[in-house]
């Protein structure tokens, strides 16, 4: 994601930009192809609401600045309420196609094994950077690479879901089309169920890591297994929150828990699990998920799975440029400078890819104001953050300077819509100091 939208911006400025891509060459353990914009873990960019959410905030400000990734989102779009899930091989197709058609980009495929000593690079190779170019970060560092555990949902097969249990339906009835409110199936459990089903998540058979590892999860994508472990209820009141929803089965009947499953193509063809990362082998997922109602017969087009996720110390290595303080010819961008998230990631992309632009050109640029959603996020990465204690970090209204002194007694919605109209300000004034500065 960062690394395509840094090579868009910069070629879009009227630069030539050569892209290195190592897969399918190199692979990994998670992707399927060579694709440039492959989507791994989950299809969701999560919230689209640009007034009350700091990462539909951060997607105003990706489509403001003319971003690659929310275009090709945008148009490959899937309904799931309020929040903007895509079909994941229409928009990696969409992405390396937009990128392999510009004529300043010249995509090489192949592995860069070091840190060049000349020229303007940006290194976005994400949280499963390749082990050789890890080895010459870490060397050129001075510091070991920090690092947690992510985890992948499993994808279901969406014939093999029974509809006489299951039912569509997103939670409040939130979209403004019939399509977007029952944009996610519905499995419910009573308590008996519930109960066993935890129970089962508790005894399955889980990935061992090897010695001397320790699992650093990132709160935000922690395995069910591991929700479960922090009490019988944490699920009941995480992913598998019963609220919002009427089973049209059973209207009567209120669900103890219920599992929802988002669309994950466009055909529909294929749902997968939210919120279900998981470390548990593959047998065990298989037995454990059919537990769940609706599920009894299903078929997995991809079970989860569990990867190392390295980051770098940003905060003491990278200055607000984005450059590595000891090699200033090199930036970082994305998920290995310890943003967590998709639009996250890109969104750091599409500043390196500027930043980069505007210093070739003798036109330094300032990061977007910490009132923003991008410049928060830099702002933290870049020294916001205890580099003793930092961790991966979605975008969110924390991170932001306070809206007001009066922001803690207000209502949150009218207290994050001052941060969205004060934020959107601070950003079109960003942007359009830019084609000043160019002109």
């Amino acid at each position: 994601m960062a690394g395509s939208e840094a090579a868009w911006q910069a070629a879009q400025a009227g630069v030539d930009v050569v892209l290195h891509e190592m897969r399918p060459a190199v692979g990994t353990f998670a992707h399927r192809t060579g694709q440039l914009g492959e989507m791994v873990c989950s299809n969701s960019f999560r919230s689209d609401d640009d007034e009350g959410n700091a990462v539909g905030l951060l997607h105003w400000e990706m489509r403001q600045a003319g971003g690659l990734i929310m275009a090709m989102a945008d148009a490959n779009a899937l309904p799931a309420g309020g929040a903007l899930a895509v079909d994941r091989d229409g928009f990696a197709d969409a992405v390396t196609a937009r990128l392999r058609a510009h004529p300043r980009v010249r995509v090489e495929t192949g592995e860069v094994a070091s840190l060049p000593a000349e020229g303007h690079w940006i290194v976005a190779t994400g949280p499963l950077t390749s082990g050789t170019l890890a080895e010459a970060i870490r060397a050129e560092t001075g510091a070991e690479a920090l690092a947690f555990y992510d985890a992948i949902a499993p994808i279901v097969y969406a014939e093999t879901i029974d509809m006489n249990t299951a039912w569509p339906q997103s939670r409040y009835d939130k979209g403004e089309t019939e399509e977007e409110r029952t944009a996610y199936l519905n499995c419910p459990m009573n308590r008996e169920q519930y109960e066993a089903f935890i129970d089962a998540l508790l005894a399955a058979e889980k990935t061992e890591f090897h010695q001397g590892e320790t699992a650093d999860y990132f709160d935000g994508c922690l395995p069910i297994e591991v929700m479960a472990e922090r009490g019988r209820e944490t699920l009941r009141h995480g992913p598998m929150k019963p609220v919002g929803l009427t089973n049209p089965h059973k209207p009567e009947e209120k669900p103890w828990a219920v599992v929802q499953l988002r669309r994950d193509n466009a055909l529909g063809t294929l749902y997968n699990i939210v919120g279900f990362q998981t470390k548990m082998k593959y047998g065990a997922q298989t037995h454990v998920f059919r537990m769940i109602p609706g599920l009894e017969e299903a078929r997995f087009a991809r079970l989860g799975g569990i990867h190392r996720n390295s980051f770098i110390n940003s905060p003491t290595l990278l200055d607000d440029q984005l450059r590595l303080r000891s090699r200033p010819n090199i930036r970082f961008a994305g998920q290995i400078t310890g943003v967590e998230g998709y639009v996250e990631s890109a969104a750091m992309g599409l500043l390196a890819g500027r930043l980069a632009v505007a210093e070739m050109r003798g036109r330094p640029l300032g990061p977007p104001p910490p009132e923003t959603a991008m410049g928060a996020l830099v702002t933290h990465i870049t020294g916001g953050a205890d580099a003793r204690t930092f961790q991966p970090m979605n975008v969110n209204f924390g991170l932001f300077p306070p809206a007001d002194a009066r922001g803690g007694r207000k209502r949150r919605r009218e207290r994050y819509k001052a941060y969205t109209d004060r934020a959107k300000t601070a950003f079109s004034q960003w942007l359009a100091g830019q084609v000043e500065s160019a002109a």
